[in-house]
């Protein structure tokens, strides 16, 4: 199912914008394991609405109510299933888009798709509501990788284009008073990733990560070392010589982003995930309606981000780190 990953650390997703409740079941998870719950929520609220002036205005708690797979704070072995509640949806700002579909939305694929039957408010199952139970999954990820030596951090690289940190908020300000979005770019590091963690070929390391990403909605693009660069290198150029550091093995450089042949070498995992901006904007934008086969202008209401980015660097790194959790235990069986 499309709401699923992983192969030994698996999870399901499920819920949609605006129902009662979101959440994620968990497999994987080792027994005995005791999550950190504080350092789970002070995570989680890295990706909750309505926190700062650059995020949408929706305000939701974000906390998760684990109903199965504790057993006195720890992991029992059984599927690990987290709820979050919704509590401050406006399904009525979406009572017009029900047969005009959004551009940039998925709302007409969805339409084909699933036909009348299918939930749009607040873009349903699409929405990027579904991240905060990704961050569920990928927030535990991260805190048994931590006990693993293996640390990974993820921050803004780029918004609107404007990649100096002193300006670059300012390109959401200036798009919101134009009633228009931008997207951006994130750049994530994995470090203490031991050598030899992946696979050749469909079951690579990249392959991995990028499918996990590309689970986050509003994201069209993924590099890896020096990314999409290379086209333009030589070899000489592109190839990290070896070394020997003490008894470790290491490259001069990380044009390859830590991965070779989907395996990882011991360097540095970094990749950069590509956001395009929230399809929602307050300009008006021609559509169809697909009930009456004509022509629709639309200007869409509701609550939105000006730019997703800033709420998206936690979605990374959850993701990363099921990917690679994921992978480690695969390799290890």
């Amino acid at each position: 199912m499309g709401n699923s990953f992983g192969t030994l650390f698996r999870f399901t997703i499920f819920g949609q914008s605006h129902a009662p409740a979101i959440g994620v079941t968990i497999e994987g998870l080792p027994a005995g394991f005791v999550p950190d719950m504080e350092k789970l929520q002070a995570f989680l609220d890295r990706r909750a609405p309505g926190r700062d002036r650059f995020s949408t205005p929706r305000r939701e708690a974000d906390a998760p109510q684990f109903v199965s797979g504790l057993r006195d704070g720890a992991a029992c072995g059984a599927p690990v299933t987290a709820l979050i509640y919704n509590s401050d949806t406006r399904s009525k700002d979406y009572s017009e888009l029900e047969y005009i579909p959004r551009p940039g939305h998925a709302d007409f694929p969805a339409m084909v798709k699933y036909g009348e039957h299918r939930d749009f408010a607040g873009g349903g199952q699409f929405s990027g509501r579904l991240t905060a139970p990704l961050c569920i999954a990928g927030g535990l990820a991260l805190q048994v990788l931590y006990s693993l030596g293996i640390e990974i951090h993820a921050e803004i690289a780029a918004i609107g284009g404007d990649t100096a940190p002193e300006t670059m908020f300012g390109r959401i300000d200036e798009a919101r008073g134009q009633s228009d979005s931008v997207g951006g770019v994130i750049r994530c590091v994995c470090t203490g990733l031991p050598a030899g963690v992946g696979e050749p070929m469909f079951g690579g390391l990249e392959n991995r990560i990028a499918q996990a990403v590309f689970g986050i909605p509003a994201v069209k693009g993924i590099d890896f070392g020096a990314g999409f660069g290379v086209s333009e290198m030589r070899g000489s150029e592109n190839n990290d010589p070896f070394y020997f550091d003490g008894g470790a093995v290491k490259t001069e450089g990380n044009n390859h982003g830590g991965i070779l042949g989907g395996i990882s070498t011991g360097m540095p995992v970094v990749f950069r995930a590509f956001f395009k901006p929230t399809p929602s904007i307050g300009k008006p934008q021609r559509s169809v309606n697909l009930k009456t086969g004509k022509a629709a202008e639309l200007v869409i209401r509701g609550r939105h981000d000006p730019c997703i980015v800033p709420r998206a660097v936690p979605c990374v790194e959850a993701a990363a780190a099921a990917a690679i959790y994921d992978a480690i235990l695969e390799g290890g069986r």
